[in-house]
């Protein structure tokens, strides 16, 4: 894997390869941004670059000394006292990533074989590390480690990769993936070099979208715009029956139950939602947000700001006045709300049921 397989990041690439020529490489790395710009490319193909490109190893994701740490869950399978691991997983991991660099969590997690539960980087995970970093290079080179999605590290694991990031063994180099990176402990954000990784601009992924995926100079342009920065938005809106017309279809029935008062229907629609997994229900309430911020720009009618599809842009024609300035803020805030208590795993049933009922309220505020 190498950098010509990243979207557009052209910055981030020559400056991770100009600290490497003027040997100031730092021994920790963190790449921040948000989902699907590209950096656990960035991250996989900058590691590559430190092993050796034309290294066979390395061109299969195989080297002894590329090391992998990503969340993982807990299968029926194991025993009570087995903590998991990224070992666990391994040949699942190595599957996916050779398909792509470019996945999502869900991906992962149906890789896995989880649904309805919380990946998280364990204890575990930094005992192994610790243990595998401790060996000489197996090459005489560097050791590189990449940690895709630090901040699900629980507490314990996230204690004990401080005390290697302070005190590294030698030539190795940390290389870490991360879409919130607030959630890590301060002292673990002091110790890393970090790097933020924009979203693509909307001409890069529609050139992508041509000469890479073969479609149409209008459906590239369309799709870019869409795909808001996101190569990987990009490549969802490429799929037919994509989850986002599910999810329309879900937001058009829930603002319909809402405006209409079915109490009952719409606790058939929260246990409709209760049964997703977690990560889905989390991606809902995200395009939930986006909907609905959409449908209060649509009342500006100024076309260049409005990014639907046509189903989308149809639903919004006759609903969009419903969104206004004296509900959006409060909209916003209740989902964000359902979002923390999701991530936190309380009971989805009660969760979205109540967000029902809110949303009653604020759609009929004037």
């Amino acid at each position: 894997m190498n950098f010509a397989e990243v979207i557009g990041q052209e910055e981030c690439k020559e400056r991770l390869l100009q600290m490497t020529r003027e040997g100031r490489l730092p021994h920790a790395i963190m790449l921040c941004g948000p989902q699907g710009v590209g950096k656990k490319a960035l991250a996989v193909s900058f590691a590559c670059h430190l092993l050796g490109e034309d290294n066979p190893m390395v061109k299969k994701l195989e080297h002894p000394d590329l090391h992998f740490t990503y969340p993982t869950i807990k299968l029926p399978s194991m025993g009570s006292d087995h903590t998991p691991v990224s070992d666990d997983f391994a040949a699942e991991w190595h599957k996916l990533l050779m398909q792509g660099p470019y996945f999502t969590m869900d991906e992962w997690m149906t890789a896995m074989g989880g649904e309805n539960q919380q990946a998280i980087i364990t204890a575990g995970e930094s005992d192994e590390l610790v243990r595998k970093l401790s060996l000489k290079s197996s090459q005489g080179g560097y050791k590189v480690s990449v940690v895709w999605l630090p901040e699900r590290m629980n507490i314990a694991c996230a204690n004990k990769l401080l005390k290697l990031i302070e005190e590294p063994p030698s030539q190795t180099v940390f290389i870490m993936v991360s879409e919130e990176p607030d959630k890590l402990l301060e002292t673990i954000r002091s110790r890393v070099q970090r790097i933020d990784v924009r979203q693509l601009p909307t001409e890069t992924i529609c050139r992508a979208l041509i000469e890479r995926r073969g479609i149409s100079e209008e459906a590239a342009h369309r799709i870019s715009r869409l795909a808001n920065g996101s190569w990987l938005k990009a490549l969802q809106e490429l799929q037919v029956g994509t989850e986002n017309e599910q999810f329309l279809d879900l937001y058009i029935s829930l603002m319909r139950l809402a405006y209409q008062r079915k109490i009952r229907d719409l606790r058939k629609w929260s246990e409709v939602m209760a049964g997703f997994g977690r990560e889905k229900q989390k991606r809902f309430l995200q395009y939930f947000l986006r909907m609905t911020r959409e449908c209060f720009i649509y009342n500006f009618k100024q076309a260049e700001l409005v990014y639907m599809t046509q189903q989308e842009e149809d639903f919004a024609r006759n609903f969009a006045r419903f969104v206004n300035e004296t509900n959006i803020l409060a909209i916003y805030d209740l989902a964000n709300r359902a979002i923390r208590d999701i991530g936190q795993n309380a009971n989805a049933k009660i969760v979205f049921f109540d967000f029902t009922l809110q949303v009653i309220v604020l759609l009929l505020q004037k």
